[in-house]
């Protein structure tokens, strides 16, 4: 069984019609285990909110998706046990809090963190991170 860890730019392609939601949608497997830290959930909830303000989706299609996210396949880590390495991490790449959690995840449990946040992935890809993090349309078939 594969196990990753995925952000929210990769979880909100299973709600959104997005570029490589295709691949996003792949992950849902019955073969995969996916993780998160807790903070998923306010990241995923902020983005509803922002496409919601500019217009893009009305606020009972948020309000399902939100309900529904709830539903998914997904092992919620606490991130209060991650804080100290994701300081690390954000200290020594110079990377938010937020993208430092996921990383530190993955790092703590050996699995790979799959994005669809091109900036992020490019801001690490050389890095000794770098083998840690999948662009989501390079996930295997």
């Amino acid at each position: 069984m594969s196990r990753w860890v995925v952000d929210a730019s990769v979880a909100l392609k299973w709600f959104l019609p997005e570029v490589h939601s295709d691949e996003a949608v792949r992950l849902l497997r019955d073969d995969y285990l996916l993780f998160a830290p807790d903070l998923i959930w306010s990241e995923f909830g902020y983005v509803l909110w922002k496409k919601w303000r500019q217009r893009e989706i009305e606020a009972d299609v948020a309000r399902r998706i939100l309900e529904d996210f709830r539903r998914f396949p997904l092992q919620v880590c606490s991130s209060d046990t991650l804080l100290a390495s994701a300081w690390t991490i954000a200290e020594e790449f110079h990377r938010t809090m937020h993208d430092s959690l996921y990383l530190a995840l993955a790092e703590s449990q050996g699995y790979r963190l799959v994005t669809a946040d091109h900036r992020f992935y490019n801001s690490l890809k050389d890095s000794r991170l770098g083998p840690m993090l999948l662009r989501v349309e390079d996930l295997p078939s």
